[in-house]
């Protein structure tokens, strides 16, 4: 366990409006997990809510053992310059240095598979993905699965998120260090640390102190969907707890794991990140994306993987770090996040409330009937512009499917604003000035216009 050190007056109240925060989300069935708080050096919170394990009635503790999703990108970039720091690898030489046979390789610099600008496709989007991701597979069958498509774009060009950069950075910490993936983080990193709770997780290893994932359907819990975590590898394949993430986060002023050059490369801004936002502070640097939040400088990353969503945030100026490990994978965690922080820093935040619902007239509900897409803007991703959000109505219930998932209902509490059982999100349907039809959906502390096409 973590020691809470002696703790100012002002630090306790500061930690009991955490935890009525976190309450208020666990009581709303939108967030499951363990998080731990940290303020100028001193643990302030470091709790369990709700349930590792539902059908065993195991509450999640400090220690619970969470799949961490993509933060594992940071662990596999230290991984990279620390064999740099060795003199085993450059990141300025081409992947073709490392990987002889890989296709197109001399055209990739291995800096560029760090910073998602290496043009290799993402193959967790390929349409096949989702027939694959519960079947063990091999790190070497695991690239021969995208090595061969087309680059997406020129090397160095731009941004553009890809697990499949990760995949091939773990080949490489082999092909050089000589040790697995596994073993070569848990002896040069877990170990120097005492993470004892951290590792690559498999799904045949009997894990004690393991979370289930799980979705909230609104009315229910259900288990997520089957995911061999084989199929993520260095790109997120590693498990961890909130006081293991603590230590590792106490490394980033410390040479113990990368010298100040290492940690200098690590949280530099290399490229900018668009984010669909007309202000854009957002960059990415080598597993880690920096950026501002509440106007302070920011380092982290969050996490997706079925059953599991995390968030793992340090703002070095001010010594807080914030670390949220959920099971819930329809938690809210980029705002619950961002909430944590805003209650630290004394300002504005929105606590969770308790939704009601109110019966409307078929003809008000009919009013909103249709198609929407996203508002066009030069940020937008080319897979949200493909998107399509169609609204339907049965009598007194109105409903909401997105292309390619399942129909959501969605209940007034006003006669323009509705909410969602299953998520924290609000939609509300306006005319905007030009006389245009819209749906504002505003989910994870951010608005996203759409506008109605037919």
């Amino acid at each position: 366990m973590v020691e809470f050190n002696n703790i100012s007056n002002d630090s306790v109240s500061l930690a009991q409006k955490l935890e009525i925060y976190l309450q208020a989300h666990l009581d709303n069935n939108h967030f499951m997990g363990s998080v731990l708080v940290s303020y100028q050096g001193k643990v302030l919170l470091s709790e369990g809510y709700g349930m590792a394990n539902l059908e065993h009635n195991v509450p999640n503790l400090p220690s619970t053992k969470f799949r961490i999703a993509s933060i594992s990108k940071q662990f596999t970039a230290a991984a990279i310059l620390q064999l740099q720091e060795q003199k085993l690898l450059d990141i300025n030489d081409s992947l073709a240095t490392y990987l002889p046979k890989y296709p197109r390789g001399e055209q990739i610099i291995v800096r560029q598979l760090l910073n998602h600008t290496s043009g290799i496709s993402n193959y967790t989007s390929f349409e096949d993905y989702e027939s694959k991701k519960s079947v063990e597979i091999e790190l070497d069958k695991l690239i021969d699965w995208f090595k061969d498509r087309p680059l997406d774009f020129t090397p160095g060009e731009r941004f553009s998120y890809s697990n499949s950069g990760y995949i091939v950075l773990t080949k490489i910490i082999e092909t050089v260090s000589g040790l697995s993936y596994k073993d070569y983080l848990e002896q040069h990193i877990f170990a120097l640390l005492g993470m004892n709770d951290s590792g690559c997780d498999s799904t045949r290893t009997v894990l004690f102190n393991r979370a289930a994932g799980y979705l909230f359907t609104g009315e229910s819990y259900v288990h997520a969907d089957s995911l061999d975590i084989s199929i993520m590898s260095g790109a997120g394949a590693l498990y961890s707890t909130v006081e293991d993430l603590y230590k590792w986060s106490r490394t980033f002023d410390t040479n113990i794991i990368l010298n100040q050059a290492s940690r200098d490369a690590m949280f530099a801004p290399t490229v900018e990140v668009l984010t669909g936002e007309e202000s854009n502070n957002f960059y990415y640097g080598y597993g880690l994306r920096i950026d501002t939040e509440h106007n302070r400088n920011r380092i982290a990353h969050d996490g997706g993987i079925d059953g599991f969503l995390t968030h793992f945030a340090r703002y070095p100026d001010e010594r807080v770090t914030v670390i949220v490990l959920s099971n819930l994978q329809t938690a809210s965690i980029p705002k619950i996040t961002q909430d944590l922080a805003a209650i630290i820093f004394d300002e504005p935040y929105e606590f969770p409330k308790k939704r009601e619902a109110i019966n409307l007239a078929p003809a008000i509900l009919e009013r909103y009937a249709g198609q929407y897409k996203f508002k066009p803007s030069p940020y937008l991703s080319s897979e949200d512009s493909e998107l399509f959000f169609t609204v339907t109505t049965d009598l007194q219930r109105i409903f909401i499917q997105v292309t390619g998932r399942e129909k959501d209902e969605i209940f007034p509490e006003s006669p323009t604003e509705f909410f969602l059982k299953a998520v924290d999100a609000q939609l509300t349907f306006i005319t905007n000035d030009e006389g245009e039809s819209q749906l504002i959906i505003y989910q994870h502390g951010r608005d996203k216009v759409l506008n109605k096409i037919d």
